[in-house]
């Protein structure tokens, strides 16, 4: 035979006193989530985003991978370019001071494109 433990019936009156109980402390809680003075701390979760946001997100993280592609794709190819005509990377900033000093070049100017033939 198994063993079964019997509960006492538990008294009315220390039901209610039990219940008085949780709603005081129920009500106190909810007093301190209303004053703004309270320095009741309740941690919560990360704020929820919306939809728009988290696809704003997703674009945004797709730019950034495209750019950091593109940017690896050019200093291959820049690298190539050097390896290719045999210039190193100190002939080659010397080369665009002498261009920048003479005037011959201008920073914002891509040589080749933005000369008016002609001149």
């Amino acid at each position: 035979m198994k063993y079964q433990k019997v509960q006492k019936p538990v008294d009315e009156r220390e039901k209610l006193r039990k219940f008085r109980e949780l709603d005081d402390a129920f009500a106190q809680a909810l007093r301190q989530l209303d004053d703004p003075e309270s320095d009741f701390d309740i941690p919560t979760g990360p704020p929820v985003r919306s939809l728009a946001a988290l696809e704003q997100d997703d674009v945004e993280a797709k730019q950034k991978e495209q750019q950091q592609e593109q940017e690896r794709v050019f200093k291959q190819r820049f690298e190539a370019l050097l390896n290719e005509y045999g210039i190193d990377h100190g002939d080659l900033a010397e080369l665009v001071e002498t261009l920048l000093g003479y005037g011959l070049w201008q920073q914002d100017q891509v040589p080749g494109r933005d000369q008016v033939p002609g001149s």
